[in-house]
């Protein structure tokens, strides 16, 4: 039986941009695979690294416990630095592990896909946000930059656990620990 054709919805195939942003996640995992398998790990690797790769997922968990997806624009907290706080917690996730990898080929499979794909991703976002919070996101763009934050005095820790778990943001921290014990692994046996 043929389907019934969507009145007032068109749908169409998604586009290079859309499709690379859907993907992003599995392609993730392919790709820290390839990074695990190239890396070339010391003891100081490890030690320089780390902090940058700990630093990220703790913006992103300060991000995961403010940001109320699509039903209020989140200001406050890490997001009254950068308006990209997450994608800035990846960036240095990535770095962290670039470091750790004391590989040239694993560091840029990390770096270069990250800064090919997450401009058009952080563009795209701040579209949808514009669309559903007009008026506030314009200020709101005036204000914070976009991606590097910008540090200021006086702005309130704003966390909740509640929703950092709502968020299961607790995802990056295992990934963190997950991928720490393979770097260590592959030291030790190396």
């Amino acid at each position: 039986m043929p389907k019934a054709p969507l009145v007032g919805r068109r749908e169409t195939a998604p586009t290079g941009p859309m499709m690379v942003q859907k993907l992003r996640v599995p392609l993730g995992f392919v790709i820290a695979a390839a990074v695990v398998y190239f890396a070339e790990p010391t003891l100081v690797s490890i030690l320089v690294g780390l902090p940058v790769a700990v630093a990220g997922a703790l913006f992103r968990a300060l991000a995961a416990g403010v940001i109320r997806k699509d039903s209020a624009l989140a200001t406050s907290g890490v997001y009254a630095l950068t308006r990209n706080q997450l994608y800035f917690g990846s960036s240095l996730l990535a770095t962290g592990f670039a470091i750790m990898s004391r590989n040239e080929i694993a560091a840029v499979l990390l770096i270069v896909p990250f800064g090919l794909v997450y401009p058009t991703v952080m563009l795209r976002e701040e579209a949808h946000l514009a669309r559903l919070f007009p008026d506030e996101f314009r200020i709101y763009k005036q204000k914070v930059p976009r991606f590097f934050p910008r540090p200021r005095l006086g702005v309130p820790l704003s966390f909740s656990l509640d929703q950092y778990l709502s968020n299961r943001e607790y995802n990056t921290a295992v990934g963190l620990a997950a991928a720490l014990a393979l770097f260590v692994a592959k030291w030790w046996v190396g």
